[in-house]
């Protein structure tokens, strides 16, 4: 190959070279170039990172997609599907985050569900008084089926419990957790059910262990649901999440936590797993069906709540604050920003001794 020469004298190859600079295709190629380099420098210095704390998971580095789904407009994260929201929330929790391949395994699930769900349509065509006489509820059990038995997707054991019998405080709970979709109250001084992220991430339920929870169970039949053009939405109540069917002319409300699919309306909500009173439903925006931004508050909630066990306060103060300013009207995200906040203050003071005034 021959190398250019540059004339800077000559007025001929002077122009050209400009006209080169300006043209889109150098432009094009010069982009390419540093976006390349950029990669490969990033990809090796994650590598040096990965290499030197992969034993030490409170130390792992937050990759740039998380810094920018936070800095992303609120009127744009419609457009982020659900489930990349929720991994990324879990970045830096424990274990390593493979979007990829877990983006590519909830497709796989999907289409899988698509193809029994038609292969098995005769069922609701010859009988759809089995079926409720909706074919919602059809594909939803369909859904759920295939969950169970294909993919194996089931609760964890260990984090069944009552969660009426726990200590509170007076804040209101994260979406958290028990056998049947039970919730539990997250400032419970000896609950530790936010000490494994992967039970309440997508990251569970897609690992080896096809473990979760009711904060993961109900956003993996959001997620796959939607890749299959279904109109599901994530909803809280008091403790817990669940999904709605919400098109014009049928909605419905799904149990994702269940041994096959159960359907119940708000007013069981109301009760279980916890009561809650007319004030709190306006306050926290409970049983409605969730916008994108609140949504992806569920998942900061829920990411500083496995901060917090970890001891990680400034972090979850930071998290919660992010939900707040996501979804401004669900009064509980501000009080644990604030709750937290007083924490990490109370245990940065100099404690005092009998007898001594500070």
């Amino acid at each position: 190959m021959v190398p250019l020469q540059f004339c800077f004298g000559d007025m001929i190859t002077k122009l050209r070279l400009e006209s080169l600079t300006k043209s889109p295709v150098f432009v094009t190629i010069t982009f390419l170039i540093i976006v390349l380099a950029s990669a490969q420098i990033y990809q090796h210095t994650d590598h040096l990172h990965h290499q030197r704390d992969q034993r030490d998971w409170r130390s792992t580095r937050i990759p740039p997609l998380f810094t920018l789904l936070l800095k992303t407009p609120t009127r744009s994260l419609s457009t982020v599907p659900i489930a990349r929201m929720n991994f990324l929330c879990a970045t830096g929790l424990r274990e390593e985050i493979h979007l990829s391949r877990d983006e590519s395994t909830l497709q796989t699930w999907a289409q899988r569900i698509k193809s029994e769900t038609d292969r098995h349509f005769y069922h609701f065509r010859q009988h759809p008084e089995q079926f409720e006489n909706s074919e919602g509820f059809y594909r939803m059990l369909m859904m759920s089926v295939v969950l169970a038995e294909d993919f194996k997707i089931h609760y964890a054991d260990d984090k069944k419990s009552d969660p009426r019998s726990k200590p509170t405080a007076d804040i209101s709970p994260s979406p958290g957790g028990e056998g049947r979709g039970e919730g539990r109250l997250f400032l419970s001084p000896r609950d530790n059910f936010f000490s494994e992220p992967n039970y309440v991430f997508l990251t569970g339920l897609l690992g080896p262990e096809r473990k979760g929870t009711c904060s993961s169970m109900p956003v993996l039949y959001v997620a796959i649901g939607r890749e299959l053009g279904y109109p599901l939405k994530l909803v809280t109540t008091k403790g817990h999440l669940f999904v709605r069917w919400d098109a014009p002319g049928e909605r419905f409300n799904i149990e994702a936590t269940t041994r096959g699919l159960s359907r119940f309306d708000d007013e069981y909500y109301r009760h279980w797993p916890f009561e809650i009173t007319p004030a709190e439903e306006q306050a926290e925006g409970y049983l409605k069906s969730l916008t994108p931004s609140e949504e992806l508050a569920v998942f900061m909630s829920i990411r500083g709540m496995c901060l917090r066990q970890a001891k990680r306060y400034s972090e979850a103060a930071e998290a919660f604050a992010a939900a707040a300013h996501l979804a401004p009207n669900c009064a509980s995200y501000q009080k644990l920003a604030n709750f937290t906040k007083n924490q990490i203050v109370s245990k940065t003071q100099p404690r005092k001794s009998k007898g001594q005034k500070l």
